[in-house]
């Protein structure tokens, strides 16, 4: 082969074909932690091959579901805490996919950087792996682009791509009526929506990532960094136990948005805020905003991540199962009949 006059090579423009398969070498073992039933192949081939009937279904409807982190991955990238923004990650779109009554079955990811840093990337896919692990599913590809003069030097963005299945007939919301309870699943922080505006009452507060946090043990940063809360197999095993006629994630829009998506036309629930307490990261967000509690509950999870509306005669039963398998649980309020979200009580 002859060479070109300038001899110039792909890494000269600032991409690392070695770095890149070094990563990959690095991450298969994080990956194989994560195979499942189903799963035919690993990593490193063109595409990923899964077997549904593996898997154990016979009439199977596949159910599919993307995300990222959003800026969260600011205060991740500005602190080099970048571990647990591979869960948010997984959990962002498997705690959607549950929604639909669907099992998450398979995870692929796409990171993109300006510079490869292998460090720093394996650390990102490995806590994708340890979502994949907490959820059930299988991590079975991915892409890594290294993009030069697309990102500054550090930067770096994610996405998720997750795909589930049910059997035919047993898509939620089914069932959902006027008198059903509302069991609300505590989540372990903000989670992974409204960071744009967490970055900006930061901002208002005077203090920096690497500040004594002002609610908890360690820092400001590290605290607000508390990876999504997973709830797809106690989810699931709620629903494979009968009464549960919907989930609803709670991510940006709050409660107020994202329950009624959930609810037939002619219904929307009762909540009672007097149910549970305002965990105190959300205090203090909502003292440095002086923010009131309508734009709390359209913007924040305000510390339920996950609501079941359940059979009122199934409640006792599904309730004790979640907090057999580890939830914090609590009588949010009813389905009624109207629409949207109406409060009782106080958040505080």
């Amino acid at each position: 082969m002859t060479e070109g006059k300038n001899g110039i090579t792909y890494s000269d423009a600032g991409v690392d074909i070695d770095a890149g398969n070094a990563l990959v070498e690095r991450i298969k073992p994080a990956a194989k932690r994560t195979t499942r039933s189903g799963v035919m192949s690993g990593l490193g081939g063109f595409g990923a091959l899964f077997d549904l009937k593996a898997a154990g279904y016979s009439d199977p409807i596949l159910v599919g579901a993307t995300d990222g982190v959003g800026t969260k991955l600011r205060i991740a990238i500005d602190t080099g805490n970048v571990d647990g923004v591979g869960i948010d990650l997984v959990a962002m779109c498997v705690n959607d996919l549950v929604c639909q009554g669907a099992e998450p079955l398979f995870f692929l990811d796409y990171f993109a950087t300006g510079k490869l840093d292998t460090d720093t990337a394996a650390r990102i896919i490995e806590g994708i792996a340890e979502g994949c692990v907490r959820a059930g599913c299988a991590l079975i590809g991915g892409e890594t682009a290294e993009m030069p003069g697309m990102y500054p030097d550090g930067d770096f963005d994610l996405a998720g791509f997750a795909v589930g299945a049910m059997e035919r007939g047993a898509a939620l919301p089914d069932g959902v009526a006027e008198g059903d309870f509302l069991l609300g699943l505590a989540s372990d922080g903000v989670h992974s929506n409204g960071y744009s505006l967490v970055r900006k009452l930061v901002e208002m507060s005077g203090l920096d990532w690497q500040a004594d946090c002002p609610w908890a043990e360690g820092t400001l940063g590290a605290a607000l960094l508390t990876p999504t809360r997973l709830y797809v197999r106690q989810s699931l095993a709620a629903v494979r136990a009968g009464g549960v006629h919907a989930l609803a994630h709670i991510t940006g829009g709050g409660l107020t948005e994202n329950l009624p998506r959930v609810l037939p036309e002619d219904m929307g629930a009762e909540v009672d805020l007097d149910a549970w307490d305002l965990p105190p990261v959300f205090g203090w967000l909502r003292e440095q905003g002086g923010m009131d509690a309508a734009e709390m509950l359209k913007t924040f999870n305000c510390g339920i991540g996950m609501i079941l509306s359940v059979s009122a005669d199934r409640a006792d039963e599904l309730q004790a199962l979640l907090e057999a398998e580890g939830e914090t649980v609590c009588r949010l309020g009813h389905v009624v009949a109207g629409q949207g979200v109406t409060y009782t009580g106080s958040l505080a």
